[in-house]
């Protein structure tokens, strides 16, 4: 059973960069001293995922030129202007290919995330039971997500931007939430405001 993390940072971040004085890419946009995508990574290497994928896109070069990604592998996501699922769905194939039997996804502007979800998360898979498993916080779904294998046949299929929501409001899936109360937040970040508060 080989669990991988799958870190989506595909998209321009348009929103941000609209708003950012310097033009920086949202990943590499400075987050309590380092770039931001770092903190999401190191929620899932360090919560007991076998192996992480990074999916970039719009600022691969920039991305892999400016982040420590240390033992990460990098899946370049060439449908990164399509949307989530686009970005989704390279992680998946990428993973499924290296002989993932679930991915735990999270989002690459989520810089509150801790390695303890991911791991509650891992800990409480039952393949046999659920097909996906959604962290809650004060019962609100968010990142991150374990998507079993029983799921990427469905994840092939999405399309938008919409990411796995759409598997998760068609009712075909087995869902479970796993409450996270107290293992950090799921904020996102779409401009340098927010990302400032959540600094």
């Amino acid at each position: 059973m080989s669990v991988w993390g799958l870190v989506l940072a595909a998209g321009a971040g348009s929103r941000f960069a609209a708003a950012s004085s310097g033009g920086v890419p949202k990943p590499l946009a400075s987050f309590r001293g380092r770039p931001l995508i770092e903190r999401p990574l190191a929620a899932v290497t360090g919560g007991g995922t076998d192996r992480t994928l990074v999916v970039l896109g719009a600022h691969a070069a920039a991305v892999r030129a400016g982040v420590a990604l240390g033992d990460a592998g990098v899946v370049v996501c060439q449908d990164w202007a399509e949307g989530l699922s686009a970005s989704l769905r390279a992680g998946v194939a990428a993973a499924a290919a290296g002989g993932a039997t679930a991915v735990v996804v999270v989002l690459g502007d989520q810089p509150l995330l801790e390695p303890a979800a991911v791991a509650r998360l891992i800990e409480a898979r039952e393949p046999a039971a659920a097909d996906a498993l959604r962290a809650t916080y004060d019962g609100v779904p968010g990142h991150p997500t374990l998507l079993e294998a029983s799921t990427f046949g469905a994840v092939a299929a999405l399309r938008g931007d919409a990411g796995a929501r759409d598997l998760f409001a068609g009712g075909a899936l087995r869902v479970r939430r796993v409450a996270c109360d107290g293992l950090g937040r799921p904020d996102d970040a779409d401009t340098p405001a927010a990302l400032d508060r959540l600094a």
